[in-house]
């Protein structure tokens, strides 16, 4: 562990690298202005599991139509939905609206400053309480995600494996962690890992710590992680169910679990073991229908524990649904909040219909 005076002059090293060297990110406050709790909080939900690239766009076009925390808990949840589609993770924008009214109603519209009350708001977990106090409100708090961990890693040169070493890497970053500029401080460490200690072909030789880097001859080796372990895989059937004026069957899937609020073609439940046979599926199916036919092919589609192999089957429905289904014309299926899983089958079932 670093004596007190080497923590203060890595501090004031890797401060004086951001001030040079900081990334312009459209929710990142300019030097000297003060970060609108509003944004920070936005953009981090939106940037779990999901990359600044892909982020920014979205971000834009939420606070242009959601210019305020109050706004956004005013829109229908199904407007949040359309709009998250293709950041993934859905529960995340279930949350992100849910939290939007409990500041709004709660807390007049204001975020709170502390890490501890931030903590108690749906779908901020310890990494989003911190950064939002650390960030927005120049709150000593540790920051931590996948970047810092990489940096902590190395430069404490910790050779256990990830997830195990989680907590040790948390209380290195805690004890490197200012009490002066901490927002800058963390926005600083994780740009440093962003830009310069990058998973592959760590670049030292640019690092502001790199003299004091303790794994700096295997950084590239570091954070050693446990192997992961094979994504088993489940199928289904996806049903395509129409009526005489085109209109198909779409149901919303519950507001818990995965894809949960989202709209979907009803399907089988989704299970390992042999592909489901078309007697099957028809008897599992959500409306009575005649025509039916197993359309070619099949959609594929990743998730994060498994993998997912959907065939689709094509009917003519006799009957009329029952919430949470019903019927959607087929010019209507873009304004449906539909998940890239529901935008395959879709696809898929139109291109062979």
């Amino acid at each position: 562990m670093d004596s007190h005076s080497d923590i203060q002059i890595g501090v004031r090293d890797i401060l004086a690298w951001y001030d040079r060297n900081r990334r312009a990110m459209p929710w990142r406050a300019l030097p000297g202005e003060t970060a609108d709790p509003y944004h920070v909080w936005l953009s981090e939900i939106m940037l779990q599991q999901t990359t600044v690239a892909t982020v920014g766009p979205y971000f834009q076009r939420f606070i242009e139509r959601w210019p305020d925390v109050v706004a956004l808990a005013d829109a229908p949840l199904d407007d949040v939905l359309h709009a998250w589609q293709g950041l993934g993770y859905y529960a995340r924008a279930r949350n992100l609206h849910r939290c939007a009214g409990v500041v709004a109603t709660d807390f007049g519209g204001r975020f709170p400053d502390s890490e501890a009350v931030l903590l108690e708001l749906p779908g901020v977990g310890r990494y989003t309480a911190a950064a939002v106090a650390a960030i927005a409100f120049d709150r000593r708090a540790t920051v931590v995600d996948g970047n810092v961990e990489r940096v902590m890693a190395r430069r404490f040169r910790v050779t256990e494996s990830l997830p195990g070493c989680k907590p040790q890497l948390y209380m290195l970053a805690d004890s490197l962690t200012p009490d002066t500029r901490p927002g800058d401080y963390a926005q600083a460490v994780m740009d440093l890992g962003a830009t310069i200690c990058t998973p592959r072909s760590p670049r030292c030789l640019l690092c502001p710590w790199s003299n004091c880097c303790a794994g700096r001859d295997i950084a590239a080796e570091l954070p050693a992680r446990a192997p992961k372990k094979a994504r088993p895989l489940r199928r289904g059937v996806a049903f395509w169910l129409t009526r005489a004026d085109g209109a198909v069957l779409l149901r919303r899937r519950q507001e818990k679990g995965l894809l949960g609020g989202m709209m979907e073609t009803p399907s089988t439940d989704w299970r390992e073991g042999p592909v489901v046979s078309q007697a099957q599926a028809e008897a599992e199916a959500p409306l009575p229908a005649h025509a039916w036919r197993m359309l070619p092919g099949m959609v594929e589609h990743g998730f994060t524990h498994f993998r997912l192999e959907l065939q689709i089957l094509a009917g003519q429905a006799t009957g009329d649904p029952q919430p949470p289904a019903r019927w959607c014309s087929i010019e209507s299926l873009t304004d449906e909040a539909l998940p890239t899983l529901m935008k395959k089958v879709v696809a898929h079932a139109r291109s062979a219909t």
